[in-house]
């Protein structure tokens, strides 16, 4: 199974349509969803490593956003979401226009493994991190991140929020990460 992500060359939306989930889409898809199976992306991590101007930040004070980055040996445990039939199109028009707004993440296919009901591989639509983009912030230590995370906000709002939501989502369920947990915990402590 390769990890190499693939860039969509379609002009129509597949059918059916997955999409993998990491971050937001997974406690807020804001698509029809007929299907969600828990899935692993091989060759990938989920980290805070791209700079957020436009949902949980501004210019003037970047948020961090989760995204998808290259990572051989490791991956991402997430969800594949199945749009409901007959909602491709309008599925895969609002995911350009809330992901693709900066042109930080990348459209690729990616080939998942399903990690429950049975198990078994399908391929799915997944934004991942464009490292030669100007936000993709290379490695920043967990407290620099938690120091961000705790003050930014942008046009969806506080960038504590958005880590509460997911690190909450991912427990609920099972998937263990812990980066987001220990960022969750420390962003409290500074709240507080």
């Amino acid at each position: 199974m390769s990890t190499e992500p693939v860039l969509p060359d379609f002009t129509d939306a597949p059918s059916p349509l997955w999409v993998f989930g990491y971050g937001s889409l997974i406690w807020q898809p804001d698509f029809p969803v007929a299907e969600m199976r828990l899935a692993r992306a091989p060759g990938w991590s989920r980290s805070f490593c791209m700079w957020s101007i436009h949902h949980r930040g501004t210019q003037e004070h970047p948020g961090l956003v989760l995204a998808m980055d290259r990572a051989e040996g490791s991956w991402c445990d997430g969800l594949a979401l199945r749009a409901a039939p007959g909602s491709e199109a309008e599925t895969l028009a609002m995911l350009r226009e809330r992901e693709l707004v900066s042109s930080a993440y990348v459209e690729a296919w990616l080939d998942l493994e399903l990690r429950d009901q049975g198990g078994g591989q399908i391929t799915a639509l997944a934004y991942v991190m464009d490292r030669s983009h100007a936000q993709y912030t290379g490695a920043l230590s967990l407290d620099e991140q938690a120091a961000v995370i705790a003050r930014a906000a942008g046009g969806r709002g506080l960038n504590r929020d958005y880590l509460y939501a997911t690190s909450a989502k991912l427990a609920e369920l099972g998937i263990d990460d812990t980066d987001l947990t220990w960022l969750a915990g420390r962003v409290r402590a500074l709240e507080a």
